[in-house]
């Protein structure tokens, strides 16, 4: 809402929950600032949009966000591998995509182990 209490107009929210694209779980944020979350959904989707990219590297960059250890929203991994498929995606290169995302979660452990090496070492010479 503005300042005059007029709705504020969500056009690409709106066309995101029409094409059964928009996470539920994005719904808090969006009635308690609409005007913010409409700029960030555009924001976020002129890429999907703006025709640089195929459509099926579309696809496979979705489900990998969606399949992050960082963001692990299986939803959204199923809605992308359908797609992908639809678009011709075979199970290998999906695969691939799921292959390339799993070591995310592995720098975690490169850079928090030794930290934690060094931390365990200067607690016991305490």
């Amino acid at each position: 809402m503005d300042r005059n209490n007029a709705p504020t107009p969500t056009p690409v929210c709106d066309r995101l929950r029409e094409s059964g694209n928009w996470n539920p779980n994005w719904e808090p944020v969006a009635e308690l600032d609409p005007a913010w979350t409409e700029k960030f959904m555009a924001m976020g989707i002129t890429p999907m949009v703006s025709g640089v990219l195929d459509a099926k590297t579309i696809e496979f960059i979705s489900i990998a966000v969606d399949a992050s250890c960082t963001h692990m929203y299986g939803p959204g991994v199923r809605r992308h591998i359908r797609k992908a498929l639809a678009l011709g995606a075979t199970k290998e290169e999906i695969t691939a995509v799921l292959q390339c995302v799993s070591v995310l979660g592995i720098h975690t452990m490169s850079l928090a182990a030794p930290i934690l090496l060094d931390e365990l070492a200067s607690v016991s010479t305490r």
